[in-house]
């Protein structure tokens, strides 16, 4: 039987040689626009196409959510949250800060998550209850940091009031934390879980952007906010995950910025 964890490892990362052929062809690379800082490529198609299709061979009665082409229900109770390119923002302004994500739920959980960075040869995977790791070495984020000794992200979209980012930022400066945003979601959570970053916060984001990486920073020993995986598939939800030293802070912040989950 195949092994999930390391297929899904494996077909992220012949997706994102995918997605790096159209990156480094950006002359010829279509781009539509479905709304305000919100864009989607040939590409993104293409690759969700290529992972759609691989996955349909490997686990026939398993289901699929993907950001370019909806849902299909499966009969095995597992499901495979894809979202071709993270960050398509920074993909179609040539900026190497994108990823290819692919998470695995079943029974409310996620069950396995995997970001690959094509651009840095990055592959970030985790398997619940079985850690997560960086290039196959484990990864176990630090023990002894507060919010002024690093940095935090801090996501935005237009699905939420362009003003309520503003009181995040301030109470971060206050604090004496710096503030990062890179147009990628799934890869600045990535950055959480190696210890990179000390946190990331978002008022809204959707299931494929943000499942694998909650996993990644649990699994790395972070902290994540609890959240049904199913309901984040049907509506999304905010998002704070942070090494735990930070994580309550940080939930206070977003509590203080934003409506609780």
């Amino acid at each position: 039987m195949i092994n999930r964890g390391e297929f899904a490892v494996e077909l992220c990362q012949q997706a994102g040689q995918l997605a790096l052929s159209f990156f480094n062809d950006p002359a010829n690379l279509a781009v539509e626009v479905k709304g305000a800082q919100d864009w989607v490529s040939e590409a993104d198609k293409a690759v969700e196409d290529f992972i759609r299709q691989k996955i349909s061979n490997a686990f026939p009665g398993d289901g699929i959510v993907g950001e370019e082409f909806g849902s299909a229900s499966g009969s095995s109770g597992f499901d495979w949250v894809i979202d071709p390119i993270d960050g398509t923002t920074n993909f179609v302004n040539g900026i190497p800060a994108w990823t290819v994500v692919l998470a695995g739920v079943s029974g409310g959980r996620t069950q396995l998550g995997v970001i690959h960075d094509p651009n840095a040869d990055e592959t970030f995977a985790a398997i619940r209850g079985h850690g997560a790791t960086l290039n196959a070495v484990r990864l176990r984020m630090g023990t002894d940091v507060s919010l002024d000794s690093g940095t935090v992200a801090v996501g935005y979209s237009n699905r939420v009031a362009r003003t309520n980012i503003l009181p995040v930022l301030t109470a971060l400066v206050e604090r004496g934390t710096m503030f990062h945003r890179n147009a990628s979601g799934a890869l600045s959570i990535a950055y959480v879980a190696a210890g990179r970053l000390l946190g990331y916060l978002e008022e809204h984001m959707n299931a494929w952007d943000c499942l694998a990486g909650q996993l990644l920073v649990e699994e790395a020993g972070g902290r994540a906010e609890d959240q049904d995986a199913s309901e984040m598939i049907r509506a999304g939800g905010r998002v704070v995950v942070a090494a735990p030293q930070v994580f309550a802070e940080l939930v206070e912040i977003a509590d203080g910025a934003w409506r609780a989950p």
